[in-house]
C-alpha cells in the first residue's frame, strides 16, 4: 500500500480524538498528516514525509494555537444580573427624588432613588440607572 494512504489513515485517526475530546491540537496534527500525504503523493521519500508532518504540525501548534486561544478568551463579554441593569434606561412610574420613588426597568417596577438628592424626576420621564443598591436603583 502506498505511503500517502497511510498518512490519510493517520489524519482520519487523529480526527477521532478531536471529535471525542474537542481538543483542536488533534486537528493541527491531522493537517500535518494531510500535508505529509500530499508530499508522499508527489513521490517524496519517507524522511521528507516525516519532516513535513513534523514541521507543519509544530508550526500550527506554535503559531495558530495561541492566536486561536486568544480569540476565544477575548469573546463577547456578557453582562448578567445587576451588572446588566447598570447603564440601562428606565421610565419613571412614580415621582423619584432623593427619598425614593418607582421606575419601570426592563418591564419590571423597581424602587428608585435620585443619585443627587436635590433632583426630582416626574412620571413618564426617562432616566438612566447608575447603580443598583440592594433592590433600589440609583438614577440620573
Amino acid at each position: 500500500m502506498d505511503s500517502w494512504i497511510w498518512w490519510l489513515l493517520a489524519a482520519a485517526a487523529l480526527g477521532i480524538p478531536l471529535v471525542l475530546t474537542a481538543m483542536p491540537e488533534f486537528a493541527m496534527f491531522a493537517v500535518g498528516a494531510l500535508a505529509a500525504a500530499g508530499v508522499a503523493g508527489l513521490g517524496a521519500g519517507v524522511v521528507l514525509q516525516a519532516v513535513t508532518f513534523l514541521v507543519v504540525s509544530v508550526a500550527l501548534v506554535a503559531f495558530v494555537r495561541p492566536i486561536a486561544y486568544r480569540q476565544l478568551q477575548r469573546g463577547p463579554q456578557i453582562r448578567m444580573g445587576i451588572e446588566a441593569l447598570q447603564g440601562a434606561t428606565a421610565v419613571v412610574a412614580e415621582t423619584v427624588d432623593g427619598e425614593g420613588g418607582r421606575i419601570k426597568l426592563n418591564g419590571e417596577i423597581w424602587s428608585a432613588r435620585a443619585l443627587h438628592p436635590d433632583q426630582v424626576y416626574q412620571p413618564g420621564q426617562q432616566v438612566d440607572v447608575v447603580e443598583i443598591q440592594g433592590a433600589t436603583a440609583l438614577v440620573v
